[in-house]
């Protein structure tokens, strides 16, 4: 099934281009709350120990100051996690 040039696929279907932005909006929108229960229970709570791994490798400095950027980190806890190691508050 091939898609014409302002058509895209968006699941099983063919949708307009102009609508895919909404749709995928939508999907986020409808699971930001649950976010963190779903990535437990689908990594058994592992995503958790992942993360604080990620912190580890990254070695924030100790002394503050940090500059770091958070890239499609979800709800921003891997950022939250790196500021907190480096002694700044959560904000």
């Amino acid at each position: 099934m091939t898609a014409r040039r302002d058509e895209t696929h968006f699941g099983y279907r063919t949708i307009p281009l102009a609508e895919k932005q909404g749709r995928v909006d939508d999907v986020f929108h409808s699971v930001a709350r649950r976010y963190d229960l779903m990535n437990d229970l689908m990594s058994g709570g592992l995503h958790r120990a992942w993360k604080d791994a990620l912190v580890t490798a990254v070695n924030p400095p100790k002394s503050g100051g940090t500059s770091r950027c958070s890239t499609c980190g979800g709800t921003g806890d891997v950022a939250f996690r790196v500021v907190a190691r480096a002694g700044q508050a959560r904000g």
